[in-house]
């Protein structure tokens, strides 16, 4: 998709309700089964935090409480992200020490 589509659409979105969002993601979700698309690949978490929507939609929870619960939920997601980065910087921060030498023993001299 080109860059300025993809802006038209995204500006559309922010503008409408969670309703009729939900109702966008209906048909595009529609339209990648009859085009038998794949959609792209999305991290661990995301996959989990759609599911629970998708499960919370199903079950008709009001999109009141889905859009709270989501908002937790992303930012949980942010927090671990933050988590995960912190760990990944330590990694590269502990890699580029050098190696300390062992101190080698001496035996006293008598």
């Amino acid at each position: 998709m080109n860059d300025v589509l993809n802006e038209r659409i995204r500006r559309k979105l922010d503008a409408m309700p969670d309703e009729q969002a939900y109702q966008v993601l209906d048909y595009i979700e529609f339209l990648e089964s009859k085009y038998a698309q794949r959609a792209a690949g999305a991290p661990a978490f995301q996959k989990v935090a759609e599911t629970l929507e998708d499960t919370m939609r199903a079950g008709r929870v009001p999109v009141t409480i889905i859009r709270g619960t989501m908002d937790a939920v992303g930012k949980a997601g942010r927090f671990f992200e933050g988590v995960v980065a912190a760990g990944k910087a330590a990694v590269e921060e502990a890699k580029k020490k050098p190696a300390e030498k062992p101190v080698e023993e001496t035996k006293p001299t008598q």
